[in-house]
C-alpha cells in the first residue's frame, strides 16, 4: 500500500469533514432548537460563496472579502428568519419543507439575476496558494490546511459558546424544552433569531471556504445539504459534538471509499466489475452508515441527552 497516498487521502477526508461540520453545525442548531426543517440552509452556503467572490473582487483581498461576507450572510439569514421562517414555527414539517424548498428556488433565481448563470472564481492570495511539506513525502496545499485549521478553531469556539456561556445555556435549554424557557421569561423569538443567524454564518463560512477550490456556482448547496442532513441524523439532532464526530466520519468514509473501494473489490472480483461497482457502492456508504446507526441508536450517536 502507498502510505503517502493514504495519508493524503486521510487529510482530504478530514478537510471534507470539517466543511461538512461547518454546514451541519448550524443546521443541527436550527433543527434541534427551532424544530424547523430548513432545506434552504444550502442556499445560505451558496450566498456566502457568491458574496465572498464579490467582496474579494472589490477589496482585491480574499481575507477582507471573507470578513466582509460573514456579516452580510448573517443579515441575509436574519431577514430570512424574520420574513419566512418565523411564520413556520407553529406549522408542521411538511410546511417547513414546502416553504424552504420555495426559498431554494427563490435564492437560485435571485443569484442568477445578480451574478448571471456563470460561476464566480475566487483567486487565492500567494500565501495561501502554495504547498506545505508535512513530511518528506507528504505535501498538502496550504489552503487545505487553512480550511482544516479554520474549521477546528470554529468548532472549538462553537463548543465553548454552547457549553460555557449564558447564551449557550439558553440554547441548550431551548433544545430541551422551549416552552419552559419561554415561561421563565426568556425571549424565545430573539433566541431563535440569534440561533438562525449563527447557523447562517456557519453555512456561509463553509461556502466561502470551498469556493476557491470549486468556484461559486448556482445550486451549489442543493447537493451538499443532503449530506449535511445525513451528518446531523448520524450525530444526533441538536448536538454540536455529534455533528462534529459524524461530519469527520462521513468525510473520511466518503473520501476513502472513493479512493480504495475498487482496490478492495478487486480482491474477490474482476477488475472491470470492481471499477464498475465501486463508485456506486462508495456513494452509498454514508447512507449505509446512517441506516446502521439509526438501527442501533434511533436518536443518533449523541441524541437529545448527549449535548
Amino acid at each position: 500500500m502507498d502510505w503517502t497516498l493514504l495519508a493524503v487521502q486521510l487529510l482530504n477526508g478530514l478537510q471534507l469533514g470539517i466543511l461538512l461540520f461547518l454546514l451541519a453545525s448550524g443546521l443541527t442548531l436550527i433543527f434541534g432548537i427551532m424544530d424547523v426543517v430548513n432545506l434552504a440552509h444550502g442556499s445560505l452556503y451558496m450566498a456566502g460563496a457568491f458574496l465572498c467572490a464579490t467582496f474579494t473582487q472589490w477589496f482585491d483581498s480574499f481575507l477582507l472579502g471573507l470578513l466582509a461576507a460573514l456579516p452580510a450572510v448573517a443579515i441575509i439569514g436574519l431577514l430570512v428568519e424574520l420574513i419566512v421562517i418565523r411564520r413556520l414555527y407553529q406549522r408542521d414539517h411538511l410546511d417547513h419543507v414546502l416553504a424552504t424548498f420555495g426559498l431554494i428556488l427563490a435564492f437560485d433565481a435571485l443569484t442568477q439575476m445578480i451574478w448571471g448563470p456563470d460561476g464566480q472564481v475566487i483567486p487565492l492570495p500567494a500565501w495561501l496558494d502554495g504547498q506545505v511539506m508535512l513530511t518528506a513525502d507528504i505535501v498538502l496545499p496550504t489552503y487545505r490546511l487553512a480550511i482544516i485549521t479554520t474549521g477546528l478553531l470554529v468548532g472549538i469556539g462553537l463548543f465553548v459558546l454552547v457549553t460555557r456561556t449564558r447564551l449557550g445555556m439558553r440554547i441548550r435549554a431551548g433544545a430541551t424544552n422551549r416552552t419552559m424557557i419561554s415561561a421563565l421569561g426568556i425571549n424565545i423569538g430573539m433566541l431563535f433569531s440569534i440561533v438562525f443567524g449563527i447557523g447562517a454564518v456557519l453555512a456561509g463560512l463553509a461556502g466561502m471556504m470551498i469556493a476557491p477550490i470549486t468556484e461559486a456556482s448556482i445550486g451549489m448547496g442543493n447537493q451538499i445539504i443532503i449530506v449535511a442532513f445525513v451528518v446531523i441524523v448520524i450525530g444526533g439532532i441538536g448536538s454540536i459534538k455529534g455533528a462534529f464526530i459524524a461530519a469527520i466520519l462521513v468525510g473520511l468514509i466518503d473520501t476513502m471509499g472513493r479512493s480504495y473501494l475498487d482496490v478492495l473489490f478487486k480482491l474477490f472480483m474482476s477488475a472491470q466489475n470492481a471499477e464498475t461497482s465501486a463508485p456506486a457502492i462508495s456513494a452509498m456508504l454514508i447512507y449505509i452508515l446512517m441506516a446502521v446507526i439509526l438501527a442501533v441508536r434511533p436518536t443518533g450517536l449523541f441524541g437529545p441527552r448527549g449535548h
